[in-house]
């Protein structure tokens, strides 16, 4: 039996540099709760504070990462109602974490949960994950970056299918469609994360900052407009103890020790 008593987000810190985030609702198929989004968006704030933490892992349960929105609470409710929630408050410590952030996913992630992966940086995706945008058979549409964030990752005819059918697609079909960066056995989503944030935790965690940030903000802007953000970027780093380690330490053909600084 679930223990009912535990909060619905759990934190654990299972190597230097790496937090691992789970979802903790196996009761209800990890809806998201305004608690759990609440809880979430909390510690992602301490986690983006925290020097010691350099990459992030979000994940859910063996067979479900989240079923999306919590239902019960919305079915009464009026537009002021849902406007005063902000949900984009509540989700903008998740979407402007300057950490990289793994989503390690099994089973389905539906609604608010697919919402909820399309924020990470790096999808790992288990060959029985679901995708889905279900809300349109429920008289809505994506609120929370569903109809935005998808037509970027697999483009506006796979999107507009999603979304205007409410039908779900495999982890091989999000795969193909450029959704998820990595395809694995459902044994090995945990894994497989737990390998990619090793790697990511032992490179410069400035480095890392500046080249989530350019490619974040780069995607929407002018091709000449991205590439000044890169040059400017690339040249900060330059300033960086990180940097004079990382050449000297290939000049001298020994590991890099580099400390963030």
């Amino acid at each position: 039996m679930p223990d009912e008593s535990a909060p619905p987000v759990l934190l654990d810190r299972p190597e230097n540099g790496i937090a691992v985030l789970r979802l903790n609702r196996p009761q209800a198929a990890n809806a998201l709760s305004l608690e759990l989004q609440t809880l979430l968006a909390q510690h992602f704030t301490n986690l983006a504070a925290d020097d010691t933490v350099r990459c992030i892992i979000l994940t859910g349960g063996d067979k479900v990462f989240a079923a999306g929105g919590d239902i019960t609470s919305m079915a009464g409710v009026g537009p002021i109602e849902i406007t005063k929630r902000h949900t984009e408050r509540v989700w903008g410590p998740i979407q402007h974490c300057p950490k990289p952030v793994i989503a390690a996913v099994c089973g389905y992630a539906y609604g608010g949960g697919c919402e909820l992966a399309m924020l990470a940086d790096i999808i790992v995706a288990g060959e029985g994950a679901r995708f889905c945008q279900p809300e349109i058979r429920i008289g809505i549409m994506p609120g929370i970056g569903g109809t935005q964030r998808l037509v970027r990752a697999v483009g506006k005819v796979k999107a507009m299918r999603m979304a205007l059918t409410g039908k779900p697609i495999t982890a091989h079909e999000a795969w193909t469609a450029g959704l998820v960066s990595d395809l694995v056995p459902d044994d090995q989503v945990i894994g497989t994360a737990l390998d990619l944030a090793r790697a990511v935790a032992a490179m410069p965690p400035l480095a890392a900052e500046q080249i989530k940030e350019c490619i974040l903000l780069g995607m929407d802007a002018p091709l000449e407009t991205a590439l000044a953000l890169e040059r400017r970027a690339n040249a900060v780093l330059f300033a960086s103890r990180d940097q004079k380690e990382g050449m000297q330490a290939f000049i001298e053909k020994r590991p890099p020790r580099f400390e963030g600084r």
